[in-house]
């Protein structure tokens, strides 16, 4: 792993396979480190030709913490939108797709396949639309529009990003347990991830780095960006957009409305699949990137 210095800030980022292959970019979803795109995943990338660059999205794991600007209440981001003002958060998602233009920048390439999951679906979205010529391909995962008059997350999977943890410092046990129960939740009810697998994820996430205040902000920045179905429409690059029809988090009508307002966009759904990544559709997922790559080579 390293580090560079884009958009201001730092940011921590790794690479995988030969840089003599099409380079691809992975953006992560909210409050996620880039740890969290297991080896296996990464390898089928890998397999499948790409030069992989993953890196952690300001305020999570060791890239540039926000804690200085505190956590703006939800609530009063929706307020200012209703009122028509712009909300008064630290950053906006723009600023976090600057950031993965910026990591490009640093590796000295000019464009790359840009894939993002759930926020960094999102943040894939605007790379594409805000940075047409560095965008390859875009692959928009299990994420959304900002359209809100689409279906709500359930209850349960809301409570999943809205009831705090204890703290893994204080009872690392009791921290566990609330990820394991949070990821059962969310997960894919048809490939259920071993909770060993679980829990060592947690863990190894939470002694890289623990910020739980940056999670806060950067929902903020996803409450703030609002709507994006205007610049979805000036998306040119080709574009895949996968989505489990078990997601509770977000739910399918997310991913279809992404579909709908990106011309030419290739929609697929997948039976079972909840707001995870299973290991059971790794070679899946990374052929469905593969084959919108490949629309791009043409």
């Amino acid at each position: 792993m390293a580090q560079t210095r884009a958009n201001g800030i730092i940011i921590e980022y790794d690479t995988h396979g030969s840089e003599t292959d099409p380079p691809l970019l992975l953006i992560c979803g909210l409050g996620m480190q880039m740890i969290r795109w297991t080896p296996a995943f990464l390898q089928a990338l890998v397999d499948r030709g790409f030069f992989v660059i993953s890196f952690d999205n300001r305020d999570v794991g060791l890239s540039t913490a926000f804690n200085e600007a505190g956590v703006p209440a939800i609530a009063d981001v929706v307020a200012s939108l209703r009122r028509g003002e712009k909300p008064n958060v630290p950053y906006r998602l723009e600023d976090m797709a600057a950031d993965a233009a910026g990591v490009l920048d640093a590796l000295d390439i000019s464009a790359a396949h840009i894939v993002g999951v759930s926020m960094g679906g999102m943040i894939a979205q605007l790379v594409a639309a805000d940075y047409p010529g560095r965008t390859l391909s875009l692959t928009s995962i299990m994420s959304t529009t900002g359209n809100h008059a689409l279906p709500p997350a359930r209850q349960e999977a809301m409570d999943t990003l809205n009831n705090r943890p204890p703290s893994p410092f204080e009872d690392e046990e009791a921290f566990l347990a609330h990820s394991v129960r949070s990821s059962r939740v969310i997960g894919s009810p048809a490939y259920p991830t071993p909770e060993a697998d679980l829990r060592a994820s947690a863990l190894a996430a939470v002694r890289r780095s623990y910020n739980p205040t940056g999670f806060g902000r950067q929902m903020a920045a996803v409450t703030a960006t609002g709507d994006r179905r205007a610049k979805l429409a000036t998306i040119t690059a080709p574009t895949l957009v996968l989505h489990g029809t078990d997601d509770p988090l977000v739910p399918i009508e997310g991913g279809r409305d992404t579909a709908a307002n990106i011309r030419g966009a290739e929609l697929v759904e997948i039976p079972g699949m909840g707001h995870d990544l299973p290991a059971a559709l790794y070679d899946r997922i990374a052929d469905a990137i593969a084959g919108v790559a490949s629309r791009a080579s043409r």
